[in-house]
Formats: C-alpha cells, structure tokens, sequence
C-alpha cells in the first residue's frame, strides 16, 4: 500500500475516532433504519425495538474495527450467521433486498456521520462480503 493510502491510525476503530464515532454510526444507522421507506424490509427484520440490536451492533463493531472486545467479552465468538438464522430473529429470512437495504442504510449512516473516504471504501468491501454471506435465502 502506498503512503498516500495509507491508514493514518493503526487499527479502523483508531480511524474512524474511537467509540464515540463508532456510536454515532451506529445511532444513525438505526435512525435511518427507522425513518428511511427505502429500509423498510430490514427495519421489518429487527422487530418492534431497535435498543437491544442497537447495543449489540455498537459492542460487536468496536471489536470488529479493531478496538474494545465488548461483544465477545460477553456473548463469545459472534456466530453471525448463527446468529442471524430465521428462528433467531423472529423467523424473517435475509435476502437480497434485506441485504441491499443494509448495505445502503450502513453506507448513508457512514456518509452522514463523516466515516472518512478512505476508510469508508474500506468498510463498503467489508461488510459486503459480512453482509452477502449471512443471508438465508
């Protein structure tokens, strides 16, 4: 990787600001998950309350970017896709469309919350990758 792009911190969580910042994405993520029509299949996923998902997505990106272990202190490897089966939440498949909405609602809440450039092209790749193998149908 040349210096021009080159990450200036060590670790993605150090990148983006540490977890205030990752916080901030994840509040605007689900923000926009609850406002936003064009999410309305995903948001139709994640049931009637969005504060225990909330919580889960902040503690499980903070170790995934690099930072605090805070989801696998408490709960052990992440078994996404486990984790993600119809019987555990609420017997809603994830396809296409539910993977597509993530993806873009993730990728809004980035721009919105000033995930830098760098990072956020970064971050598009890799939560594709996340996000096309935990679906279920």
């Amino acid at each position: 990787m040349d210096s021009e792009n080159a990450a200036p911190a060590a670790t993605p969580f150090e990148w983006m600001g540490g977890e205030e910042r990752v916080k901030a994405l994840v509040e605007r993520f689900y923000d926009l998950m609850d406002l936003e029509p064009a999410y309305a299949d995903l948001r139709a996923v994640h049931g009637i309350n969005l504060d225990n998902a909330r919580q889960r997505l902040f503690w499980f990106l903070c170790g995934w970017l690099g930072g605090p272990s805070y989801y696998t202190d408490r709960f052990g490897h992440p078994r996404l896709r486990m984790r993600h089966m119809p019987q555990q939440i609420g017997g809603h498949l994830i396809g296409i469309r539910e993977r597509d909405q993530w993806l873009a609602c993730m990728d809004q809440a980035m721009g919105e919350t000033g995930v830098p450039e760098a990072l956020r092209e970064r971050l598009r790749e890799a939560f594709f990758k996340t996000a096309d193998w935990m679906r279920t149908r």
